[in-house]
């Protein structure tokens, strides 16, 4: 069993350690807090419900000043927040906010870690997030990782009820407490036993109080901390490391200024033993915590004492000898930890550059390819290369190497038994409320482990150590210079259909393209050439046959295969479903007698993170729906990132996406409708500008419909032709029933009669940031809410301004279209043809 324990945390310890994206030098600075930190014995761990939850300043003043091993269990992965940066959501949003914290924590030095819970997005009840999320389940999770992790104190950032804001904040602070107790009872989850962990206790769990907006939560008689220090080793105070960490949240638009000097935090305890003067109180975080480590600890002592920063290498024996004193330790959580430090430091210290490359940035799961690794030593130190193990091959180097010399070597690797690249969170399908994880060993883990490894056997100092490097791809931009990218394994046949959603109406045929997707190119000896992703074309002849392609029929519509080519097979859809509204969709598959449906590569690429690869089903949404239209030019701004436009020429509109220098009465007099992406007045400054061209369109007999805007405060005069303001009200009960205020309305009767079943089906909430303080020139068309709550009038709200109209809707069209809600198509539709309806 104790060797067990020992191998699982060396395996945990991956998550952090495996983080970085590059090959990285540590300077002077940052093996000095290195060393500082080797010295302290005491663990944080944080808990809260969403990327951006946490407390940045108290997690860099808890890592950077008071050197604890911290950690962020954020429950889920943000996957139902809204996105500035771009039009992903749902699973490839929660992708982004999970690089964007690694990011974080690379500045303000916490581990992370993840739940398998769903953010299924804004939950106004505690019971309403635990029943979604499986109480149960996610406990278990919680409890897993206290166990692993072994906190000594452990912080929520929220309280248990309404003051939260939030269901998921309220319950991320329930599911901690419960955590607390049940982490330390063996008969809780004890199937998690058998996987080396232990029961363990945290020392106590406090709540971390805040002042947030108008809720104040801190008082006088609560434990103060002061966390606004400076850091001289990195020459920053704990604000100004914070606010770069925070920063990071780019999708959520969160980046802050730098702040100064001092910042006190509080605390409420929750439960277990008292604190008055410290977080960790009463709790031995020095080396005599450990029987016979004592003397490590004066060990370190004398290590930090004679540390010389122009020469970190002169430090090396002393690591050595620390190395081997930790390593005779009994078996235990921080004989693994501190084990790990002190091969870190030993590697940095030795200054020596190890580099493990691939020419591509894509490889079939079942070929060989060429790694390059290159050696520099950089220190007056004898070391030598023993060997080299990638994918369990070794290679046998013996390079006695000589300071400043590059060496390298090409050597091929089979990649054969490696899975493909898939997010393991996303590789069985998901339940409602959360993902599905059968490893247990990879539950809390915030990323993969790494696909390809490169295991060098190191000798210095007497002593042999093995330095493990991820494999990268390496290139160099013309703009960036040198860049490293993930090595991304796909399967041996991947497709896509174009397009990805089709919107059928009154029996009309349309095209369904489906296209081999390719990542890499074979050249007859089976070599790959190389492609960088970003000038990739999937219209390159394939190997795979095109007869290779086949489509699942689906009752209700006919498809005729009308042509195929190297690399496309062309379908001809027809849906017979003419007045009975459905949703379904086509999935791609092989046509060699195995059921198994293709694989489409997605990628995501922002600067601020490393490229983001994933797989799901090739397939296409495909929506037959009783829909007449009315107008057919639309303009349309984009605002933080949505697919509306898309769905519109689903649709069968002409869309004009529309720029600052566009929007002008001579542009704007030819559009039958211009419609503004979510949050556009929040992103473009340049909006309000244009409000006296976007009133004079709607006086002459435009029509605008701007979605939803956040923060605007009571007063929107700079949006509509009167006075609105727009709250924070939202309905996130999707199925919550909707009461039509103005029956007659045209909105409701033109081109398309809207009723009840037109809101049937929708997904995860009805609306969001719904207008308040309305002038009554404005008519609200629907009212509804969430249980228990008051009605809601402002999910839509039309005004009638000269010959033309204006809508400002919280309602969420950008998650129902794209998700294929007939209804929401219909109702659009209506909102689009206002100015088509007078005389009908």
């Amino acid at each position: 069993m104790k060797f067990l324990t020992n191998v699982f945390f060396s395996l945990f310890l991956l998550a952090k350690f495996a983080a970085a994206q590059i090959p990285e030098s540590e300077n002077a600075s940052d093996i000095l807090l290195q060393m500082k930190k080797l010295n302290v014995l005491g663990s944080v761990l944080y808990i809260a419900a969403h990327p951006d939850d946490e407390n940045t300043r108290l997690l860099a003043w808890l890592s950077k000043d008071k050197l604890y091993r911290t950690g962020y269990l954020s429950l889920t992965r943000g996957d139902g927040g809204q996105n500035l940066i771009g039009d992903e959501q749902g699973i490839e949003l929660g992708l982004i906010r999970t690089q964007e914290l690694m990011a974080a924590r690379r500045i303000d030095g916490a581990d992370q870690f993840f739940s398998r819970a769903y953010d299924f997005g804004f939950s106004k009840t505690t019971a309403e997030a635990l029943k979604i999320w499986n109480e149960q389940k996610i406990l278990s999770d919680v409890v897993w990782i206290i166990r692993k992790f072994q906190p000594d104190i452990i912080i929520t950032r929220f309280p248990e009820d309404k003051r939260a804001g939030h269901g998921q904040h309220s319950a991320s602070s329930v599911l901690a407490r419960m955590a607390f107790t049940s982490a330390a009872d063996p008969k809780q989850f004890p199937e998690q036993l058998a996987y080396g962990v232990f029961p363990w206790q945290a020392k106590r769990i406090f709540w971390n109080n805040y002042n947030f907006g108008n809720v104040n939560t801190t008082r006088d008689d609560q434990l103060k901390i002061e966390v606004g220090g400076y850091n001289p080793l990195v020459g920053k105070s704990y604000g100004e490391i914070a606010a770069d960490s925070r920063s990071q949240h780019r999708s959520q638009g969160f980046g802050i200024a730098h702040t100064r000097g001092n910042s006190l935090e509080y605390f409420s305890l929750t439960a277990g033993e008292k604190a008055d003067s410290s977080l960790l109180q009463n709790i031995n975080c020095n080396w005599s915590r450990l029987p016979n480590g004592f003397a490590i600890g004066q060990m370190i002592d004398h290590l930090i004492k004679n540390y010389d920063p122009s020469a970190p290498y002169q430090s090396l024996q002393s690591l050595v000898e620390i190395y081997q004193h930790i390593n005779a330790l009994a078996p235990g959580y921080w004989r693994t930890v501190k084990l790990q430090e002190t091969l870190e430091l030993i590697h940095v210290c030795s200054g020596l550059w190890l580099e493990a490359t691939v020419p591509q940035a894509y490889a079939l799961h079942n070929q060989t390819i060429p790694v390059t690794l290159r050696v520099v030593n950089r220190a007056p130190l004898e070391i030598t290369i023993h060997a080299v193990i990638l994918n369990g091959q070794d290679t046998t180097w013996n390079l006695a190497t000589q300071p400043g010399v590059n060496y390298s070597l090409v050597r091929r690797i089979s990649l054969g038994g490696l899975p493909i690249s898939q997010p393991y969170w996303l590789i069985e399908s998901m339940s409602p409320g959360s993902y599905n994880v059968q490893d247990q060993t990879l539950i809390g883990r915030p990323l993969n482990p790494p696909v390809l490894e490169a295991v060098f056997e190191v000798r210095l100092m007497g002593e042999t150590f093995r330095f493990k490097q991820n494999v990268f791809y390496r290139f160099t931009d013309a703009v960036k210079g040198e860049i490293f990218e993930p090595l991304t394994i796909i399967p041996g046949q991947m497709a896509y259909c174009d397009p990805d959603l089709l919107v059928f109406t009154e029996g009309r045929e349309k095209d369904l393209r489906v296209r081999k997707q390719l990542k890499t190119l074979r050249d007859e000896d089976e070599d790959n050439s190389v492609i960088h992703p970003a000038v990739l074309s999937n219209e390159k002849k394939s190997a795979v046959r095109a007869s290779s392609i086949a489509i699942t029929p689906i009752p209700g519509f006919q498809t005729k295969d009308i042509s195929h080519t190297g690399s496309t097979d062309e379908f001809l859809l027809k849906s017979n479903l003419t007045k009975d509204q459905s949703m379904a969709t086509w999935v791609i598959h092989t046509k060699n007698g195995s059921t198994d449906t293709l694989l489409q590569c997605r990628t995501i690429s922002y600067e601020h993170i490393p490229r983001i690869d994933y797989f799901k089903q090739a397939k296409s949404t495909v929506v037959s729906v009783n829909l007449k239209t009315a107008g057919k030019k639309i303009g349309y701004i984009e605002g933080a990132g949505d697919k509306i436009s898309d769905a519109l020429s689903a649709m069968g509109y002409t869309v004009i996406k529309l720029n600052e220098d566009m929007v002008t009465s001579a542009e704007l007099q030819n559009l039958d409708a211009v419609i503004t992406g979510v949050r556009a007045y929040d992103v473009h400054d340049w909006l309000l500008g244009k409000y006296g061209v976007l009133m004079d369109y709607i006086k002459n007999g435009g029509n605008l419909i701007v979605q939803y805007n956040r923060n605007l405060g009571n007063d929107t005069t700079g949006i509509g032709p009167f006075p609105f303001g727009i709250s924070n009200a939202r309905v996130t009960e999707e199925d919550a029933p909707v009461q039509f205020l103005l029956p007659s309305h045209p909105v409701l009767h033109f081109p398309n009669e809207i009723s009840d079943k037109d809101f049937e089906e929708w997904i995860q909430e009805r609306g969001i940031y719904f207008a308040q303080h309305i002038d009554p020139r404005y008519q609200a068309v629907f009212s509804m809410h969430d249980s228990g709550e008051p009605e809601q009038n402002g999910s839509l709200i039309i005004g009638n301004y000269g010959k033309g109209y204006f809508s400002y809707t919280g309602l969420v069209f950008f998650r129902e279209l794209p998700a294929g809600i007939p209804g929401a198509y219909r109702l659009f539709a209506n909102l689009i043809a206002l100015n088509q309806s007078k005389g009908k």
